[in-house]
């Protein structure tokens, strides 16, 4: 079974009529066998066809209308197994609508030393083909994916599949819908955004609702639907036994429960994959949200606080990016940092509402006061997330246009416990190093909400942010910071 039963690739084998039938029934032989390995290959998560070998003007743009048209197609792999002249492929490129991924290959590894003859140089003629077919994708300025190397090669077959990943997310965006329950918080200007810009730019519907439609069907949750949220949060989650003792807490353990089965029926019933909400606006509502978005978000919920949609946007993204993978993906905020000379750290963190999907144990359930919003002592998850390499993400709106940043960090154990501060927390090193990265961050106008995964890559994302047609800015290992500082200041330039 593929990650994405849901979703699948088109493989278009480009050719043409001037060799004959010998070679095209070589072709599309060729193109089968290569379709069949990819379906049979774990690295690739969604299923590929072959719809047919492009030998005419006529067969590409009946093919990309075919692709366009099927609901179903989250993206097209093109190979020109022989040489296929690129004007052909004009009129289908302009028409195309899927994500595109350019694969050089070529169908055998080696060169036949021994046998090698004019034959077998016009059928094997990738290294030609693909030329033809690059130049007219640059010359079109085509958004596209381009990897090249044999096909049955492991890193080749992974990159496929981390840009299957992308363009499935990409797909899931055009159909999504983000609830936001109240309004962003007050005075706050990184969180705000155009939202039919957005809509414009990556297919994301945000559509507002008042905290009173959650607080109308927290009213009719039964207990026995929260006796069943009670026995997932005990199957996944351990209580701490200074909660399970005192009834008074494991009222607001249960009060969490009610209101994640409230807003599990709101969701349903709008059809959100996204949620906001804001501790500013509670009313109707016993406490905020906490344990009940954070099991949301290990379902594969995007959620982002204090009404920040665009981040709520992006964690579903990529939590459909990384479904399958091991790591996790999460909301978080930069909170604080550790300022020790040569050992600078970030501790990202949020009130309550981080995914136990990147949690490094199991995490526990507790009850706290929340100093802010005004409401009953909320229930959440607290635990220590896993180290390891992972992204920080966040997604901009400068008016004019979108940006997408990427910090790569290396997420490390906490060296000390924090018994004082009962939230989920995760704590990092940002690359290529702490005081470059968070000068490119500012500079970039980088958010403090993110979202956090060591599932996704930056690769992922970058393909992701190809697709959406908006920029993206990668702060990582490789990184010059001399030279991205540089290349933001022209940009700054170009803006004004």
């Amino acid at each position: 079974m593929k990650t994405y039963p849901s979703h699948k690739f088109w493989f278009i084998v480009g050719s043409q009529l001037l060799y004959g039938p010998g070679t095209l029934e070589q072709v599309s032989a060729h193109a089968r066998i290569m379709t069949d390995f990819f379906n049979q290959s774990d690295a690739i998560p969604a299923a590929v066809i072959q719809p047919g070998i492009a030998t005419s003007p006529e067969d590409i743009v009946a093919l990309f209308r075919k692709a366009n048209a099927d609901p179903e197609c989250a993206g097209i792999i093109t190979w020109m197994h022989t040489f296929s002249p690129s004007k052909m492929w004009i009129q289908g490129l302009m028409e195309n609508q899927r994500p595109l991924l350019h694969l050089h290959t070529q169908f055998n590894r080696d060169i036949p030393w021994d046998s090698i003859d004019m034959d077998f140089m016009n059928l094997n003629q990738s290294a030609h083909g693909d030329r033809e077919h690059g130049f007219i994708h640059a010359r079109l300025r085509t958004a596209r994916k381009v990897v090249v190397g044999y096909w049955q090669d492991p890193e080749v077959l992974a990159r496929i599949g981390a840009w299957m990943r992308a363009a499935v997310a990409f797909a899931d965006g055009k159909a999504l819908r983000v609830a936001r329950l109240g309004d962003n918080m007050r005075e706050v200007a990184v969180t705000e955004g155009n939202k039919v810009s957005a809509q414009i730019q990556f297919g994301w519907q945000v559509n507002g609702y008042g905290v009173s439609e959650v607080a109308q069907r927290l009213s009719s949750v039964t207990e026995k639907e929260i006796d069943a949220a009670m026995q997932a949060y005990e199957a996944r989650y351990d209580i701490a036994p200074e909660v399970r003792v005192n009834e008074s807490a494991m009222r607001k353990v249960r009060a969490q429960a009610a209101i994640e089965c409230a807003l599990r029926r709101f969701l349903a019933e709008t059809g959100a994959k996204a949620l906001t909400t804001t501790f500013e606006d509670l009313a109707g509502l016993p406490q905020l949200p906490g344990l009940a978005v954070q099991h949301l978000m290990e379902e594969g919920f995007g959620f982002g606080a204090e009404g920040d949609w665009k981040t709520a946007a992006l964690v579903r993204a990529m939590k459909v990016m990384s479904e399958g993978l091991l790591g996790g993906t999460s909301f978080m905020e930069d909170y604080t940092y550790h300022l020790e000379p040569g050992n600078e750290m970030v501790l990202g963190a949020h009130m309550l509402e981080v995914c136990p999907s990147i949690a490094a144990a199991r995490p526990r359930i507790e009850v706290h006061p929340l100093s802010i919003g005004g409401k009953d002592d909320p229930a959440r998850l607290v635990f220590d997330a896993r180290s390891g390499t992972a992204v920080a993400a966040t997604v901009l709106d400068f008016g004019d246009s979108f940006r997408l940043v990427v910090n790569e960090v290396e997420a490390v154990p906490l060296p000390h416990s924090m018994p004082k501060l009962p939230v989920a927390r995760a704590l990092w090193k940002p690359l290529p190093d702490f005081k470059g990265a968070l000068e490119l961050w500012l500079l970039a106008g980088g958010a403090h909400h993110t979202s956090f995964s060591y599932a996704v890559t930056a690769e992922m994302l970058e393909d992701w942010a190809r697709m959406a047609g908006t920029e993206c800015l990668l702060i990582g290992r490789q990184t010059s910071v001399p030279e991205l500082r540089r290349q933001l200041e022209r940009e700054r330039l170009y803006r004004r």
